[in-house]
């Protein structure tokens, strides 16, 4: 039976009420394709039986409500169901699983919630902030998992007199800090426009990587070592 729930947690914690003694449930937010002969049952979020399941996990293991959020936050197309398996486990052990690294669902869990945890660290040093005409700061990301509000913290103590916006432009949202207040919030599209300082400081930019660049000893894997490609199109020096 697969399970069809709407993305949230306390979707995912109502599903998992429901689906807990069945032993072949497929739980999931995203679209899938039926199998013929398949069943599935769409789960509508219940706060009083996510309530109860919350409370249960987390007098199994404190940190059960941290691991969940983190596996749901993650692109994996199963994301719903590893955290199904491994969450399923701790009520059933009744007590925190993550060293039973023998078992190949805590196993999946562990690796699905390291790819989220070590793209929030790398972010935390590849954003790159853009200053705006009116001084406020633009930085565009488009992260492999859903991590955008959980840079905010972190910018915000290190930036605390600046207002911000942190746009994931591939989900189109933004988290954003107005100088006193965080929040999340749509956003489709930003239109820019760059303050002078900010334009001369790419331009300056650029012309250091160029003059620093030999195009005939290009180190492209070592470079893709220390920077994935995929968030080279966000850096000044790559911009067109």
């Amino acid at each position: 039976m697969i399970y069809f729930f709407d993305g949230t947690k306390e979707g995912f914690l109502t599903a998992l009420v429901v689906a807990f003694c069945d032993e072949n449930a497929f739980l999931t937010s995203k679209q899938k394709q039926l199998t013929l002969g398949e069943d599935c049952m769409f789960i509508s979020a219940d706060a009083q039986k996510a309530k109860k399941a919350e409370a249960r996990l987390l007098q199994a293991d404190k940190q059960s409500m941290s691991d969940l959020t983190t596996l749901l936050r993650s692109s994996d197309p199963n994301n719903a169901q590893i955290a199904f398996r491994y969450l399923q486990l701790v009520a059933k052990e009744k007590k925190p699983v993550r060293n039973m690294l023998a078992n190949g669902d805590v196993v999946a869990a562990t690796e699905c919630m390291q790819r989220v945890t070590w793209e929030l660290h790398r972010l935390k040093g590849f954003v790159r902030f853009m200053e705006s005409a009116s001084g406020a700061l633009y930085a565009p990301l488009s992260p492999d998992h859903d991590i955008c509000d959980l840079l905010l913290p972190h910018f915000r103590a290190r930036l605390p007199e600046f207002p911000f916006v942190l746009h994931d432009v591939s989900r189109k949202k933004a988290a954003v800090y107005d100088g006193k207040n965080s929040f999340l919030a749509p956003l489709d599209r930003a239109d820019v426009l760059l303050s002078a300082d900010e334009r001369a400081w790419q331009s300056l930019w650029r012309k250091y990587y160029q003059s620093v660049n030999i195009p005939s000893r290009e180190r492209l894997k070592q470079m893709r070592g220390y920077l994935p490609v995929r968030y080279w199109k966000f850096l000044p020096e790559k911009f067109p």
